[in-house]
């Protein structure tokens, strides 16, 4: 064994080392890792940071017991240690064995160790959230399908039973996957999109009944906790009104009768108590209850209409008769609706009712104050029913929440379960993706942490872009809790993951980053992201840093649980890729353009300055700065009709043959008074 040199200086972490060897005559020793063994058998591991012909400087990076390596520095070695390389034996404690065992998956190869391949075992990487950052450009993509192709394909067993949720911020990952059966019978892909219009796979829709409280809160943009009883009330009101029992419509005519009663004691003036009871009688009503309800006295019959006739003195002479008609079906004691009697399965537009039985009942009409924090959350109701995204939430039978998590794992073109799960939120916008991400999530969280016995199923949640959804938002003032920062803090112990993939680290939630027990960093450049790196992830020194700057696409610094020391090393190529290459500017920019026979007819088969080739020919005109051109006033078009249309390269574009146009200069735009008559 080569004996390096001997210790001269331990400061902290940083061991400095004076060479007994030439230098010259050595491969590139930066990276490498040595071995300070002392003659107790006791050995301390550093990588080598910075070398030069006298002397070299390795950080401590762990330690051997019993052929067991523990990272860390609390163990430093002795100036009398013996200073050498570390032997493959010991490599294989720092980075793992060759041969990619059961429980382990391979990530890639190593950057320091030729050929030395980088296994990882299963269990450390997966049984925790992670984070995958780096700029654009830096392979973020290629990296995430390249680890999870892998894991279904280099374990000499895939995980069958494995959930893996992605949602896809640009449609690009159906290419890496989409072929996961034809690789292995007993694994399946799924895909849902959100492109309406023309859709490649099914479309993505959340039963509407699923949605809870917070749910609303999220998807209608409620921005005070003093808009959530009205959307408790919603829930509460929807199964009852969509109902059709006399015990349903008896608790509408109570709703609707106390709302009137209000309005009707007001004590506004005739004229505006009138015009609003027919509102709320023209849009709310039941068989029993409505504008043509009779109301009998001795002798006559009329209906509640007439009753609310208002006279020349502007007084409504029957409002003691009708306030005692709608006392009629309020009810004190209410009873109970059985859940036979209610209806779970309700669309967008019912509970758009629903809503707005809950606001007159909360005494919308009578208070400005509840019309303003309630009246937004119904405008932004009735545009989602109304509006394109409604199909995102139309599901055409009932399911419970458990029952349609079970559906998105299940492949009906297979018959069997799928293991990744792909959501192509591409084609909705930022806020709504958002929203749709939290809300999936949330009911991955919910039915992970009821499931018993506890942690017997896994989740992972793959979130790309993840900077535009997981951040510190108005959740918690709202609602108390963020759900993927409940999922960072909680999730582990109901095997619930989360894995974010993001260019933007620092503008992620704090607490998500600071949960996630693994990193694997590409080429990063921004300071304030490489500063961020630096504070919140373990084990990142300055010349880490230093390196993430230089990384080459494809290259990344691996940490974490999963990873004895920081390891630097070169993803493999997926195959197949996903579609996230760079666009080629040299077959876009100087590709000839094909000419459109549809376009050509439209330009009356002239050539209009283009050649037949579909090359355009650029006409210039010599420009002379010693002539001086004066501007007349000219007409600014003049139509001379020609008894043969010919063909003629100088007519302008979009004009016919034998029409000529003349145009005036910006600065003199008129059109010339004429004394002779227009040719026809």
């Amino acid at each position: 064994v080569c004996m390096l040199g001997q210790i001269e200086e331990i400061v902290d972490n940083s061991v400095t080392i004076k060479l007994a060897i030439d230098i010259t005559e050595q491969p590139n020793l930066v990276n490498l890792h040595v071995v300070f063994e002392e003659d107790s058998g006791k050995k301390i591991v550093a990588e080598i940071a910075n070398v030069d012909k006298v002397k070299m400087i390795a950080n401590v990076v762990g330690e051997i017991n019993d052929n067991w390596f523990t990272p860390g520095a609390s163990s430093k070695p002795s100036f009398k240690s013996k200073v050498r390389l570390i032997t493959m034996d010991e490599l294989e404690l720092l980075f793992g064995k060759q041969e990619t065992e059961f429980g382990y998956t391979n990530f890639g190869t190593s950057n320091v160790y030729e050929g030395y391949k980088i296994n990882v075992p299963i269990n450390e990487f997966f049984n925790a959230h992670f984070s995958i950052l780096g700029n654009s450009g830096a392979g973020k993509s290629c990296t995430v399908a390249s680890i999870l192709q892998k894991l279904y394909t280099s374990s000499p067993e895939p995980p069958i039973n494995s959930a893996l949720f992605f949602f896809d911020a640009y449609g690009e990952y159906t290419h890496a996957f989409g072929d996961l059966h034809k690789e292995n019978p007993a694994l399946n892909y799924k895909a849902y999109t959100t492109n309406v219009i023309d859709p490649d796979c099914e479309i993505l829709r959340i039963p509407v009944w699923l949605l809870d409280v917070d749910d609303l809160a999220l998807l209608l943009d409620a921005n005070t906790p003093a808009q959530l009883p009205i959307l408790e009330k919603t829930l509460k009101l929807v199964p009852i009104l969509t109902g059709n029992s006399s015990i349903v419509i008896k608790r509408k005519n109570d709703i609707i009768a106390r709302a009137l009663q209000d309005i009707l004691l007001s004590g506004n003036d005739s004229t505006k108590i009138r015009d609003q009871v027919i509102a709320v009688l023209t849009k709310f009503n039941t068989p029993e209850l409505n504008l043509e309800s009779t109301i009998a006295q001795p002798g006559y019959v009329r209906t509640l209409k007439q009753c609310l006739y208002v006279d020349k003195t502007g007084k409504m002479q029957e409002m003691e008769l009708v306030v005692e008609f709608i006392r009629g079906y309020i009810t004190e004691e209410q009873e109970e609706i059985s859940e036979a009697d209610k209806n779970k399965f309700y669309t967008l537009n019912d509970l758009e009712l629903a809503m707005e039985f809950a606001l007159i009942s909360e005494g919308i009409l009578k208070s400005d104050k509840v019309f303003d924090t309630a009246n937004v959350m119904s405008v932004r109701l009735h545009t989602l029913a109304t509006g394109d995204n409604r199909h995102y939430f139309s599901y055409p039978r009932y399911v419970t929440r458990d029952q349609f998590v079970d559906s998105l794992l299940w492949d009906s073109k297979t018959n069997t379960r799928a293991q990744i799960v792909n959501f192509n939120i591409n084609y909705i916008d930022d806020r709504l993706a958002k929203v749709i991400t939290k809300i999936l999530s949330r009911m991955l969280f919910l039915k992970a942490s009821t499931t018993k016995p506890r942690g017997s199923l896994a989740y992972h949640i793959i979130i790309e872009e993840a900077h535009r959804y997981v951040q510190h938002d108005s959740d918690i003032e709202l609602l108390g809790y963020n759900i993927f920062e409940r999922i960072s803090k909680e999730g582990r112990k109901y095997g619930i993951f989360l894995a974010l993939i993001t260019q933007r680290p620092s503008e992620l939630s704090d607490t998500c980053v600071s949960q996630c027990m693994n990193f694997v960093i590409l080429r990063t450049l921004h300071p304030v992201d490489l500063q961020y790196i630096k504070e919140m992830v373990p084990n990142v020194s300055s010349e880490i840093v230093l390196q993430l700057k230089n990384l080459k696409p494809g290259n990344c610094i691996a940490f974490g649980s999963a990873f004895q020391v920081p390891t630097s090393m070169y993803i493999d190529l997926p195959n197949p890729r996903p579609l996230s290459n760079n666009v080629d500017l040299e077959n876009v920019w100087y590709k000839k353009p094909e000419i459109n026979p549809m376009v050509a007819s439209m330009n009356g088969n002239a050539n209009n300055g283009v050649s037949m080739g579909g090359t355009p020919q650029i006409q210039t005109v010599t420009f002379n700065p010693n002539v001086t051109q004066t501007v007349q006033p000219q007409q600014v078009a003049t139509v001379v009709a020609a008894p043969t249309p010919t063909a003629n390269p100088n007519v302008a574009v979009g004009m016919g043959a034998g029409q000529t146009v003349q145009t005036t200069s910006t600065q003199n735009r008129f059109i010339q008074p004429q004394t002779g008559t227009a040719n026809a």
